[in-house]
Formats: structure tokens, sequence, C-alpha cells
């Protein structure tokens, strides 16, 4: 990484504001966005979709209905459609079927109005990817301090199949701006064959680097189904980090793929899969940590209502991982886990919390 990104003499892994502050704002919104760089995020993650008219926004899906007020705008009543993405039926809006102008018509709402507070909705704009990369470089002026770029491109097979493929404007609109020719971006997908494209243009050692993210054991990246010969992500998290190792710079696992367990050595925990990762010179992203009750591993869950906030338990909970040597965590509630990795006393001092890339 730049070198204005020191590390301190304690490793902690970077952390990655899932889709912004979360827990605490509508996802995808810059104002998700600008809590979770005060709250302490090294880096913000927006997750990409494309529009009708060739524009990179920020959705967890090109579905609309969950995060936008689209259902209930008259105007774009007839444009709900049914539609094959990645192998399953999906009845919705969807981004590709909207110009810019259209989409920045819409507001955004609450993912998860059961656990988290709906008071922000209808206030934000969907944004573009231009735009938070704007924020990500006014922020880190005004705090003096790099922020990371974490994007993942969604459904790429999918988007390419529609003539709009996202690698070469995602490029282009890093190249565009000054901040991004220099600061650290990570480019994550489910997909491989999109990384490997990614890989001939983006030689390894540069300020952007490619993250190959894992899925369910027993789903398979859509590009490998399509093309009739799947690989499950259990087998690419096994025999396939070695092939892994030869076009991304690092996997993204879900943090209970991992399967710690404690040490015998030293405090903390292990994990055979961040030790094979390592071992093939891959850094280890894992996701997804969130504050309430119910998403936390039973293991380190105390008394609390499965609606209600558990900071005591989610702070134990990212503690206990961040021990693996994990170089990154994505959270949803950037504050508390940085308190929780400030805090920690089962740290590691091996690898350094900015240095996401590992000797080969």
């Amino acid at each position: 990484m730049p070198a204005p990104m020191t590390a301190p003499a304690e490793h902690r892994p970077w952390l990655i504001a899932h889709r912004g502050a979360s827990a605490h704002r509508p996802e995808h919104t810059l104002a998700a966005y600008a809590l979770a760089i005060e709250q302490g995020a090294d880096a913000i993650e927006p997750d990409l979709v494309m529009t009708r008219d060739g524009v990179l926004v920020a959705r967890h899906e090109n579905a609309l209905s969950d995060t936008t007020d689209v259902a209930t705008r008259p105007a774009f009543a007839a444009r709900r459609t049914r539609k094959q993405i990645d192998g399953a039926w999906v009845e919705d809006w969807f981004s590709e079927d909207f110009t810019l102008a259209e989409l920045k018509r819409l507001r955004a709402r609450e993912r998860l109005p059961g656990l988290r507070s709906t008071a922000w909705d209808g206030q934000f704009e969907v944004p573009t990817l231009e735009e938070i990369i704007a924020l990500a470089a006014a922020e880190s002026e005004r705090r003096g301090r790099l922020v990371g770029l974490v994007p993942e491109i969604k459904h790429p097979t999918y988007f390419a199949a529609l003539g709009l493929a996202m690698e070469a404007p995602l490029l282009e609109t890093l190249a565009a701006h000054e901040y991004t020719r220099t600061a650290p971006v990570i480019i994550q997908s489910f997909e491989t064959a999109n990384l490997r494209a990614l890989r001939e243009q983006l030689p390894r050692g540069g300020h952007v680097r490619l993250l190959q993210l894992l899925g369910g054991p027993r789903d398979a990246p859509f590009d490998t189904v399509q093309a009739g010969a799947p690989r499950t992500y259990a087998q690419l998290a096994t025999t396939g980090l070695r092939d892994i190792a030869t076009y991304a710079d690092g996997i993204g696992p879900h943090y209970r793929m991992l399967q710690i367990q404690r040490r015998d050595d030293a405090p903390g925990y292990r994990s055979a899969l961040v030790e094979a990762a390592h071992a093939e010179g891959l850094s280890v992203f894992a996701y997804t940590f969130r504050p309430e009750h119910r998403f936390i591993e039973a293991a380190f869950r105390d008394d609390g209502l499965p609606q209600a906030r558990n900071e005591p338990a989610a702070m134990r909970e990212l503690q206990a991982y961040a021990s693996t040597g994990v170089d990154a965590v994505f959270v949803d509630d950037p504050a508390l886990s940085r308190r929780a990795l400030d805090h920690s006393r089962t740290s590691k001092a091996s690898t350094t919390r900015m240095s996401l890339i590992r000797p080969r």
C-alpha cells in the first residue's frame, strides 16, 4: 500500500465499512459512507450495479425494492418485471431498466426495518461511483488519512450479457479521479472470469488489488456454472486456493467459513483457512460482522432479545476472529468494531494493519 498508510506496532485488520455504516444509516448512501469514515473505517465498500444509460451506481442488488421507495412511485409501476438473475427468477424493479436521472428520483430506505431504524428513510439518493470517490477524497483530505475503496462488481456475467459490463467503466472511473489513481482500491467479485481478465490489466504490486469472494460452500460462481464447469466455493477454498493466487490478491469468505478454534500455544483463535490462504500469499478479508444479536455466532452471545443490538457479544465475536490473523474485516457498525479492535488483547503482531498483500 502507499507510503502514507503506515501501520501501528500491533496488528489490527483493515476495517471495511460494509455498504457504509449500514447499522446506522440506509446502506449504500453518501450519508452511510460519510458516517463510516467519521467512525473510523479504513475503507468503504460500494456494491456496483449499472443503469440503463451505463452509469455505475451503488446498490447491493440490481433489484431495487428492498433498498429504495421505487414500489411507492406510480410513475414506475409498469417497470416491475420478472427476470432470471444468476439462474434464479426475481420479480422486482431493476437498475438496468432505469436511467441515472430516473434513479435519482428514488430515495433510499432501510433494508432491515425490523432490526434497524427507519428514521432516515426517504432522505437520501442512490449515489454514483463518482460521487462516492469524491466523498472519499474529500474526507481523506479533511481527516489527514487515506480512505480505501472496496467496490464489488455485482452479477458480472448477467450485466455483460446485457451489454452493460462493468469492468471497463470501473477502471475508467478509477483512472479518471486523481484520488483513485493512488489510493488503495480492492475490487471484489463472487465470479472468477472477470477477476482473471482484470488481472491481465492490473499488474501485481499496484494500488488496485483483486479479491475473490467466496459464497456458500455448496454454491458456485455463476460464470463457472454458465461455462458448464461449476466449481463450488468449498472447492475454491481448499484445492482452489493455489489457482486463486494466480489471479487474485486475496479471498473474501464469510467469517463463519473460517471455522475458528482456540489456540493451544497462545491466547486467541486460529483458522486453518486463514493459514492455508496465507501460505499461498493470499490475504483474507472476512465478511460480515453485525451488531444485532440474531446475527452473532451462538458461542459469543449473551442474554438478549433476537431483535436487539448485543454490543458486548458483537465485540467478543469480532475480537475472536481478528485474533486469527485475518487481514481485513467487513463490518456494519464501524464505531463499535473500531472499539473492539482497538481494545482487543488477543491481536497478533505477525502482520500489519495496512499491509494487505502478503509476500509470495
